[in-house]
């Protein structure tokens, strides 16, 4: 028989501690989510439709994005034991300075309309968590504006090659003079992609009020009181702009760049140079002939060709043609710390978020950011001792497996050349 026994004030003690309420309902449901996912989940419930959709979409069907991330989910592990892992290195040389962490905040433009704190918040987060921040070209915060707000942050400015050269070049000249140490040139738009949600939506800048979207505001009054009551949406490359995303995509993007329009950037440009939009081996090979010190694997979020070769698939190889020679960096479909640390073991020397900075954005402005960089911080931490790694140095190709499930019958030609060549 078991004795029983009426318990003391002594030991129910222990048990009745009530946790302080949190009465701050942005700080209560920040503190609440666990994960990118949980994020996203906020930010859906307090951004309209048409903002929200222009973050979480992509082009088309989609796939490229759906792809990118199921390549991160395909993955196994291979984990050490019986390991000192009582502290973990994550920092990381990223082009000649020190990142506390093996990630960055990827370019994004019209972040404010997501968040009315915008790059601000997503710089000044950078700054305190010691990583780099992109200005994107179709950001909606100036250059000078976000070196002011981020003095001590190491900012990076990404460039689209505009129809008109000379305002192309003078906003390298604009990021030069403000202290921007890294110029990001992306290469993968000629055309802006078919984002059918923002057609579907009828996304245009500033967002227009029709009977359908005054609807989908009226539970989220949080959203238009910020949009209404601070200062009209800017571009860090043009003054104001009055119409679809995809009239100012067409009118900023030029079908006709070329390398020989790198090589002029890289003679301009007395910093580091990123080509940003590698989608092959090939053009992995072109961008380091063209003086690149790093380039990006990306297929722009899903968000330009449909169907778009997998980033972190194309990693290896990209790794065994050129990793001697340049960084490679890596974007598309993170959600995940342990995606990071899985890009990092195939050699990537460095990963860019989008979508996971602007749900947490979203989600809560500059603490909803702090919110993203130290979930992803903390999966790296946590998958790193986990599989027995002390440093980032430590990770290589055998901690990872890229199980199979999208299986070429043919090689594509201009890889097959490259391959054979080593």
């Amino acid at each position: 028989m078991v004795e029983r026994r009426i318990p003391s004030v002594h030991d129910l003690a222990p048990l009745m501690q009530f946790k302080k309420p949190e009465f701050n309902a942005r700080t209560r449901r920040l503190a609440a989510a666990t994960s990118i996912a949980d994020l996203r989940t906020i930010a859906k419930r307090v951004t309209p439709k048409a903002p929200f959709d222009y973050t979480d979409g992509a082009a088309e069907g989609e796939i490229s994005l759906t792809r990118a991330r199921q390549a991160f989910q395909d993955i196994e592990f291979h984990p050490s034991v019986l390991r000192d892992v009582s502290k973990v290195d994550t920092t990381r040389e990223v082009l000649g300075k020190t990142s506390a962490m093996p990630f960055g905040i990827a370019p994004t433009g019209f972040t404010r309309m997501m968040q009315t704190e915008g790059e601000r918040a997503g710089a000044t987060a950078a700054e305190a968590a010691g990583i780099p921040f992109t200005l994107s070209t179709m950001g909606t915060t100036s250059i000078e504006d976000v070196a002011a707000a981020a003095p001590n942050g190491r900012n990076w400015f990404q460039l689209y090659m505009w129809t008109d050269r000379d305002r192309s070049l003078a906003l390298v000249d604009r990021a030069q003079a403000a202290g921007y140490d890294t110029l990001m040139v992306t290469v993968d738009t000629p055309v802006g992609g078919a984002r059918l949600r923002d057609v579907k939506n009828g996304f245009s800048i500033p967002p227009a009020l029709t009977p359908k979207t005054v609807i989908n505001a009226l539970p989220r009054p949080a959203w238009w009181i910020n949009f209404l009551t601070t200062e009209p949406l800017a571009f860090a490359s043009l003054d104001r702009w009055s119409g679809t995303v995809a009239a100012l995509i067409d009118t900023m993007f030029d079908p006709t760049v070329g390398p020989d329009e790198v090589r002029f950037i890289r003679e301009q440009w007395k910093g580091k140079l990123v080509v940003k939009g590698i989608q092959s081996v090939a053009d992995a090979r072109l961008a380091v002939e063209l003086g690149a010190d790093a380039i990006v694997l990306s297929n722009h979020g899903g968000r330009q060709l449909d169907r778009a070769p997998i980033p972190f698939h194309l990693l290896p190889s990209v790794v065994r043609e050129v990793g001697n020679e340049v960084e490679i960096h890596l974007d598309t479909g993170i959600m995940n710390g342990a995606d990071i640390v899985a890009s990092v073991a195939l050699g990537a020397r460095f990963t860019l978020i989008g979508r996971a900075y602007l749900y947490g954005l979203m989600a809560g402005g500059r603490q909803g950011v702090d919110r993203t960089i130290e979930i992803l911080s903390g999966e790296i931490r946590r998958t790193m001792k986990l599989l027995g790694v002390a440093s980032l140095d430590e990770l290589e190709p055998r901690h990872v497996t890229q199980l199979a499930r999208l299986v070429p019958y043919a090689q594509p030609a201009a890889d097959a050349v490259a391959s054979s060549a080593r």
